[in-house]
C-alpha cells in the first residue's frame, strides 16, 4: 500500500479567479470536471489572469447547476452565470495563440469592468474536446486542455511546499514565508510524498484514473501574489530561481495528462505506476 494519499482537491472554474475545494471531482480528457472553462477577457481580446490584474485573486467563481458559476467579489454584488448559448464564436488569445470560445451574457461583462476597473468580459469554452490541442511536444493525437496555463491538471505535495518553505526561511526573504499551498493554484495536493518526488513521476493512479506526468511546472509571477491580500512579494520565485532551476523552468509541481478517466476523492490512494 502506497503512503500517499490526496489532500485536497481543488477547481478553479474561472481563470485566475479562486474557486473551490470538492470532497470529488469527475477527471475529463482535458482536466477536472468545471476546471478553467471560463476566462476573463480584455478589450483587446487577450485573456486576462493575475500576471496582470492580482486582484483577480480577491475574486472567486463557484460552480451552479448546468456548467455555470456564481462570481462573488469584494465591493460587489453576487452575478449568476449561466452557460452562454451556442453562437458565434470568439477567437481570444492565451499565451499568444488563439483559442475560440464563446462570449457570456453582458451582466458579466459589466461585473468584471466594475471590478477592475478595464473593460473586460467573461468567455467559456464550449467545446473542450476540440478548442485547444496540448503542446504537441508533451502530448499524444487528439489530447486537449481547457483555459489552464497549458496542461489538464497540475499536481503537487505538501512535502515539496515544506521544503521550499524551510529554502525560504533561509534565503533573502524569510519574512515573506511560509507560503500557503494556494499560491500554486493546484488541482491535487497529496501527502504523504518525499519531497520533490514528483519530479519522478512519469505514471500515477489516483483512485479510478490514471495520467501522465509529462513535465515540470515552471512558476511565474503569479505565485508572489498573496491569494488573501492580492499584495505581490519576492518568493517563491527567488528561492526556487536558487534551488529549482530545471532547464528554463523555475519548477514546482507536475504537470498531468489523463490517460484513463475516472473520480478522483479526497482521501485516494496515490500510487506510482511509472
Amino acid at each position: 500500500m502506497s503512503n500517499m494519499h490526496v489532500q485536497a482537491l481543488h477547481v478553479h472554474p474561472v481563470k485566475s479567479v479562486a474557486g473551490t475545494a470538492p470532497d470529488e471531482a469527475i477527471v475529463e480528457p482535458w482536466g477536472l470536471s468545471g476546471d478553467r472553462r471560463w476566462a476573463v477577457v480584455d478589450g483587446e481580446g487577450a485573456v486576462i489572469t493575475q500576471r496582470q490584474q492580482p486582484r483577480l485573486a480577491l475574486a472567486s467563481a463557484r460552480p451552479l447547476g448546468g456548467g455555470g458559476i456564481a462570481l462573488s467579489a469584494p465591493g460587489m454584488a453576487d452575478l449568476a452565470v449561466e452557460v452562454p448559448e451556442p453562437g458565434t464564436l470568439e477567437p481570444v488569445a492565451l499565451f499568444g495563440k488563439k483559442i475560440e470560445t464563446v462570449a457570456a451574457a453582458r451582466a458579466a461583462a459589466d461585473w468584471f469592468g466594475a471590478y477592475l476597473g478595464v473593460p473586460a468580459h467573461l468567455v467559456h469554452m464550449d467545446e473542450p474536446a476540440v478548442r485547444r490541442p496540448v503542446d504537441p511536444d508533451y502530448a499524444l493525437p487528439g489530447e486537449t486542455v481547457s483555459l489552464a496555463d497549458a496542461y489538464p491538471l497540475l499536481i503537487t505535495t505538501l512535502a515539496s511546499l515544506d521544503a521550499l518553505n524551510s529554502l525560504i526561511a533561509q534565503g533573502d526573504h524569510p519574512d515573506e514565508g511560509p507560503l500557503p499551498m494556494n499560491r500554486f493554484r493546484p488541482n491535487v495536493v497529496v501527502s504523504g510524498a518525499e519531497a520533490w518526488a514528483e519530479d519522478d513521476w512519469r505514471r500515477i493512479a489516483i483512485g479510478d484514473a490514471v495520467f501522465r506526468g509529462v513535465r515540470e511546472c515552471g512558476r511565474c509571477i503569479v505565485t508572489t501574489t498573496d491569494q488573501v491580500t492580492a499584495e505581490r512579494g519576492k518568493e517563491p520565485l527567488k528561492t526556487l530561481a536558487k534551488h529549482r532551476r530545471i532547464g528554463k523552468s523555475l519548477a514546482f509541481g507536475r504537470q498531468l495528462v489523463p490517460v484513463r478517466l475516472g473520480t478522483v476523492r479526497v482521501g485516494d490512494e496515490v500510487r506510482v505506476l511509472e
